[in-house]
């Protein structure tokens, strides 16, 4: 196989306005994304539901917010829909306030795949924004990206829990004017977007800054690569899955804090997420994809693998240190598949986003299952082991940038 080149428009510097913006809509869009499941509670007792039922709401969003993803990121590179973004986020306004109007089980399925269709077309051109404005920044670029995701899904159930809990269902409503607002900010992304588009169009533009050398690799070999960065994605976000479902309970079991130090200690975890995956892109762009993938999976596994074993006190730091290791690898998975199968930003977006999401559903629904059956130390026991597979990075290629 031939040297690849990765096609560029005149956006060659970082545009730091388009990507913090951005950042804003991904922030806006998981905040309302993580209302519902926040809400579970309310919705179980005034339907009366079983945690069945409940199982299968979450099965509704994921299916839609998951497996819908890669396709319509293969749409879109085919054929770029900027104002998508802003469609996307009306879908989600359509959910939430379906939610808030539900009466009745099967409503609520309905509206939850609303707001899942609408995660579904939000992330694919979402991402490709990013790319575009990264300049040769691309680590960094999806390291702003993301972390936006990150702090609205950690700040969307405490809002839900400020406002609909104690009022309620249809106090969901009042998200609708956030998703407004997100409509309003996706437009400005959009026209950037839609001017970009329409310059290149116009001036043909094949100018080459960046080259990526694969001549070394056959489709065979990127393809099974691009099943080793799969694996590597189950493997995160299973072990985040039982970080973010059960450290709490672990915490309440093992060491006996109270239900608001459980919470405490998990909001700083999540916060050494935030910043390891603020870092976790640019050290890419420095050091290469590939060994911050090495590091940021298999790095964390001696502290994953020593923090069942440890006084409290040394798990909250292991804690931390895990949460800013592992969350480093996200970014520079995504931005290491997007240059071993180069103009295909949409549908590697599409897949890898979807499978996070699908993984984590996934990975807190079984380990709950495993939690009932033994307990939810031996959870931790077994996913300590989760980062090893990191060692299959092994098999990845060495792709070299070259800047001409």
């Amino acid at each position: 196989m031939s040297v690849k080149t990765l096609p560029h428009t005149h956006t060659t510097k970082t545009v730091y306005s388009i990507l913090f913006t951005i950042s804003l809509g991904h922030f806006i869009n998981d905040m309302l994304q993580s209302v519902v499941p926040s809400v579970y509670p309310i919705i179980k007792t005034s339907y009366d539901l079983s945690f069945s039922q409940v199982g299968l709401i979450t099965l509704t969003y994921q299916l839609t917010a998951s497996i819908l993803q890669p396709f319509i990121g293969y749409f879109t590179d085919k054929k770029p829909r900027p104002y998508s973004l802003v469609v996307g986020m009306g879908f989600t306004l359509t959910g939430l306030i379906a939610v808030s109007l539900a009466s009745s089980f099967h409503q609520i399925l309905i509206a939850v795949a609303f707001i899942g269709i609408g995660s579904s077309i939000f992330h694919p051109e979402s991402s490709r924004v990013a790319h575009l404005a990264a300049g040769g920044k691309k680590g960094l670029a999806q390291s702003i990206f993301q972390v936006g995701g990150n702090a609205g899904s950690a700040i969307g159930p405490l809002l839900a829990a400020a406002i609909v809990a104690p009022r309620g269902q249809f106090y969901i409503i009042w998200f609708a004017i956030v998703a407004l607002l997100g409509m309003f900010v996706l437009s400005f992304i959009a026209r950037w977007y839609q001017q970009h588009l329409d310059q290149r169009a116009a001036n043909k533009i094949t100018t080459t800054t960046t080259t990526i050398n694969t001549q070394h690799l056959s489709t065979r070999q990127i393809v099974f690569a691009m099943i080793i960065l799969l694996i590597l994605i189950f493997s995160k976000y299973f072990y985040m899955a039982s970080m973010t479902s059960y450290y709490t309970f672990y915490l309440i079991s093992k060491f006996h804090v109270s239900v608001a130090q459980s919470q405490v200690y998990l909001f700083v975890f999540l916060g050494a997420v935030a910043t390891g995956t603020i870092l976790g892109g640019p050290l890419g762009d420095r050091f290469g994809r590939k060994a911050i993938i090495w590091a940021s999976i298999l790095g964390a596994a001696p502290f994953t693998l020593l923090l069942p074993h440890m006084s409290l006190t040394l798990t909250i730091i292991l804690s931390v240190l895990i949460g800013l290791i592992i969350s480093s690898a996200f970014s520079a998975i995504l931005v290491y598949a997007t240059e071993l199968v180069p103009g295909k930003v949409g549908l590697i977006a599409g897949l890898f986003f979807g499978l996070a999401f699908g993984m984590g559903g996934l990975g807190s629904a079984v380990l709950g299952r495993l939690a009932d059956s033994t307990s939810v130390e031996h959870v931790f026991n077994i996913c300590a082991y989760l980062p090893l597979i990191g060692m299959l990075t092994v098999f990845l290629p060495a792709i070299e940038k070259k800047n001409t």
